[in-house]
């Protein structure tokens, strides 16, 4: 062993003081996470500082977890960052919660598979009236008017423990709400029809009119097997469920968003909303089966600030220059009001507006090549 050998960790030494295996260390290596020290030019073995052995004990606990590798990767770029890295452990504990919730989900079709003479389980919610309102009129622009995609036509409404979830998509936009509410029953999803939906929202608003009547401020949702029916303020609607699997939205936004954005920019809403509606607003236009489309385009300032550019101009090398749909931009901002944020990829990858008071309340438009 040289001088500066016995001044290093061994592989071997490095794998006990961390609970990583040689293997993982050296795949580590590999995948230019982790890598050694120095490597010995003959015999390739690695050896490690001690300075190493708490970012692979960092490694060691994020893969535990199933962090993936870039994720991984990145925490140990940002170590010395806390708000990054709990940023990044926050999103994974997402993941895993959706993954659970999916679980859960497909296990209880599963179980009626087995046994479909099962007793018919129903599940009943309370929600509060004006949040369930606020949440269809987060999603309902992106239900689909496809005849050829009959799927997508209508709203998801998904309960599981934490409340309701409103998901809604017409593959150029998706929209995702929550309500939090009581739950007596178990997970479950339906397909609501978008007549019902909008049957809904017209009885959610007339409840809402009638001063003092009681219940008027609870809606009551009944989930049973063929049929979804909705009290408020003593009056019923029923709807039957549209015959179709809802896309699996989790995978889409996981696929297409992946797991940490290139650029998180607040932004005001109502502020936005007004730049994007005032005269002379710079905009080009795209045909898209058939039917012309006005596009802005979203970009930085020297502050970082998120600002609207012209479209038909031409970028810098480094510029982030973002095409989308000016109507559909419009309506994943709602009012408007309040604080959101806006993450951006890039010029092809989808951009997500959310709602900086709702981690669950969120919108992704695809973007438009400029």
């Amino acid at each position: 062993m040289t001088a500066v050998e016995s001044e290093l960790r061994s592989i071997g030494e490095l794998a006990r003081a961390s609970g990583l295996t040689v293997s993982a260390l050296r795949f580590y290596d590999r995948s230019g996470v982790l890598a050694p020290a120095r490597v010995d030019p003959v015999t390739g073995y690695r050896w490690y500082t001690e300075e190493q052995v708490d970012p692979a004990r960092l490694v060691a606990g994020l893969r535990r977890v199933g962090m993936p590798l870039a994720g991984i990767a990145e925490a140990l770029r940002n170590r010395h960052r806390p708000a990054e890295v709990h940023r990044l452990l926050d999103a994974h504990l997402r993941r895993l919660e959706d993954g659970l919730a999916d679980a859960r989900r497909e296990l209880s079709r599963i179980r009626s598979l087995i046994d479909p003479e099962e007793p018919t389980v129903t599940t009943r919610l309370a929600l509060a009236r004006t949040d369930l309102a606020a949440a269809v009129d987060a999603v309902r622009f992106a239900v689909g008017a496809d005849p050829e995609l009959p799927v997508l036509s209508g709203v998801l409404l998904e309960v599981a423990l934490d409340g309701v979830h409103l998901i809604a998509t017409d593959r150029h936009r998706l929209a995702v709400a929550r309500v939090a509410g009581t739950v007596d029953g178990p997970p479950v999803s339906v397909l609501l029809p978008v007549a019902a939906v909008d049957e809904l929202r017209a009885l959610l608003d007339a409840a809402g009119s009638v001063s003092g009547l009681d219940g008027a401020d609870v809606a009551e949702v009944v989930v049973a097997p063929g049929r979804v029916t909705v009290t408020v303020a003593g009056r019923p609607l029923t709807a039957v469920p549209l015959p179709y699997d809802f896309p699996d939205y989790r995978r889409l936004l996981r696929a297409q968003l992946g797991d940490v954005p290139a650029y998180r920019i607040p932004v005001d809403g109502a502020a936005l909303r007004a730049a994007l509606t005032a005269d002379g607003v710079p905009v080009c236009h795209r045909a898209h089966e058939g039917v012309e489309h006005e596009v802005v385009a979203l970009g930085l300032d020297g502050r970082g600030e998120l600002r609207l550019v012209d479209p038909a101009g031409a970028a810098g090398a480094d510029a982030l220059r973002v095409g989308v749909n000016r109507e559909y931009l419009l309506d994943a901002l709602g009012s408007g009001d309040g604080q959101l944020v806006l993450e951006l990829d890039g010029p092809i990858t989808p951009l997500a507006v959310r709602r900086t008071d709702d981690a669950h309340a969120f919108s992704v438009l695809m973007p438009v090549r400029l």
